[in-house]
């Protein structure tokens, strides 16, 4: 392989953490002066990972195989057939990398446990011990240079065995799988984890594994694909029913027997695009709703009222599974925060009164199609992930929808962030001079106090050395972090470019 440019943190870089009180205020969007005094003084600044993004030593220490070791080792599933068995090895340089995180003055690291570092097999087999001391070094060194960690026990990788006996998320006994692997965590890491997350993006995992069948177990159906197994209509609401009751179940868990001793907090993480009409017909306007219903409110309705939203209810009928009274006396409230994952902005078009394509006028895209362009201009810049556009204004949009939909509960932004597009710089010096990322922090901060992702660091894949970009030295300078420590091996940043944008 040759050098190539990767975000150290994969898909997951930046993220940040907004209270919720904090939309009440009016962001402009325009570019202006921001400082870290501009934020509350418990505010979070932090970086995200996922295990199998980072990780690397996939087969080392134990570590059983999951299901997208599985997934990535098929000829043609993942781009440039791609698979994580090194990734940023993260595993042999996790201490290099809190390092840097120090240096850029982050107080947060969000990452993922490694269900099968933990249990090669889900409960039919033995806790690795070995995994559990390589997060305990983690969570002990993070702590040690004053980094809170935020722990999410599930980020889409799983135990392969549980696919192959039981099809995963497609049975209910996925329940009892995952509060049993959640209650090891709570066991060994809750004395020092303050807050938890149980499942990432479980809206995510519909769309992607059981809708489009583009993420393992490759579930789908025509017209969202052309998968050898699969329901696209039925599967994903079978799915997220049994992610929304583990999740429900291993909160109980934690509230019984760990939360009052340890003192940690807990909630799960929703990805939650903003919409737009793509005209100013009033269907076009309605779709805007039923996008946010359809794909928000699908996972935290349940969780704060304990019911699916009753505009699915109309829409699905019997096909939506239904929750039991002592069902839903476990999943109402069972949260401490809403947790969102914010990427980008889209047009929406509505599909109950004019023609779609693309599956826009099935039930299970709640009769609409997203776009992000109108008459050939985007929403916004584009970015280097498809659909993915700069629009700041959408995550102001989001915070005031969760605040007034779901009012008095604390919000934690988890994700957000700029990946660059593939045309705007081969070279080390241009990837590394990453002079759009840091006008999107800019304007992200200036927003909403926002969130950001991908790729301060670049990573040589021969050597796996870490070299700070320009954005991440402007993180070190606005978080009063130690420029010099993170910049010794930076040498090749445009000090120019640098002090231009110091000086803005």
């Amino acid at each position: 392989m040759g050098t190539k440019a990767l975000p150290l943190f994969s898909i997951f870089s930046l993220v940040l953490f907004v209270s919720s009180h904090l939309s009440n205020q009016s962001f402009v969007q325009n570019e202006e002066e921001i400082n870290r005094s501009d934020f509350p003084e418990h505010f979070f600044f932090g970086t995200s990972t996922s295990s199998y993004q980072i990780e690397g030593g996939y087969v080392e220490d134990g570590r059983g195989m999951s299901n997208w070791d599985v997934f990535s080792h098929i000829p043609g599933k993942v781009k440039n057939n791609d698979t994580g068995d090194v990734a940023d090895d993260h595993y042999h340089r996790f201490m290099e990398d809190i390092e840097l995180m120090y240096s850029m003055g982050m107080n947060a690291y969000r990452f993922s446990i490694s269900w099968t570092r933990i249990l090669p097999k889900g409960r039919f087999g033995k806790v690795n011990r070995r995994g559990i001391t390589f997060y305990n070094k983690i969570i002990d060194h993070l702590l040690l240079k004053g980094i809170e960690p935020f722990v999410t026990i599930h980020h889409h990788d799983l135990p392969d065995e549980l696919d192959k006996r039981y099809g995963s998320w497609m049975s209910f006994q996925m329940q009892e799988d995952f509060v049993y692997f959640a209650k090891i965590c709570f066991k060994e890491f809750g004395d020092r984890v303050k807050h938890w997350l149980t499942i990432n993006e479980p809206n995510l995992v519909t769309l992607m594994a059981y809708t489009r069948g583009v993420y393992p177990p490759a579930h789908c159906s025509p017209p969202f694909g052309n998968c050898s197994v699969g329901n696209s209509d039925i599967e994903p609401l079978i799915v997220m029913h049994n992610m929304l009751l583990a999740h429900a179940k291993a909160v109980r868990l934690y509230r019984t027997h760990f939360q009052e001793k340890q003192g940690g907090l807990i909630g799960i993480v929703v990805f939650g695009h903003m919409y737009e009409p793509l005209t100013d017909h009033q269907f076009d306007i309605q779709a805007v709703d039923r996008a946010l219903i359809f794909n928000f409110a699908w996972v935290y309705d349940p969780i704060v009222y304990g019911d699916y939203p009753k505009e699915m209810r109309e829409v699905f009928g019997n096909q939506l599974p239904s929750f039991s009274d002592s069902e839903k006396n476990i999943i109402r409230g069972s949260l401490d925060y809403i947790c969102v994952n914010h990427y980008t902005t889209l047009y929406t078009k509505d599909c109950l009164y004019s023609a779609c394509s693309n599956g826009g006028d099935r039930p299970i895209k709640g009769f609409l199609d997203t776009m992000g362009y109108r008459d050939g201009v985007s929403i916004g810049d584009p970015t280097g992930v498809d659909r993915f556009f700069v629009v700041p204004r959408g995550l102001e949009k989001i915070i005031n929808y969760i605040k007034q939909r779901y009012p008095n509960i604390p919000i934690y932004v988890t994700e957000n962030g700029y990946s660059m597009p593939p045309g705007d710089g081969n070279k080390v010096e241009d990837i590394i001079n990453d002079i759009k990322r840091v006008n999107f922090h800019k304007n992200y901060l200036a927003s909403l106090a926002r969130a950001m992702r991908f790729g301060l660091l670049y990573v040589d894949l021969q050597t796996l050395e870490r070299r700070p970009k320009l954005s991440a030295q402007w993180f070190a300078s606005f978080l009063g972090g130690n420029l010099q420590q993170l910049t010794k091996s930076s040498s090749i940043i445009n000090k120019n470019a640098y002090n231009s944008l110091m000086d803005d």
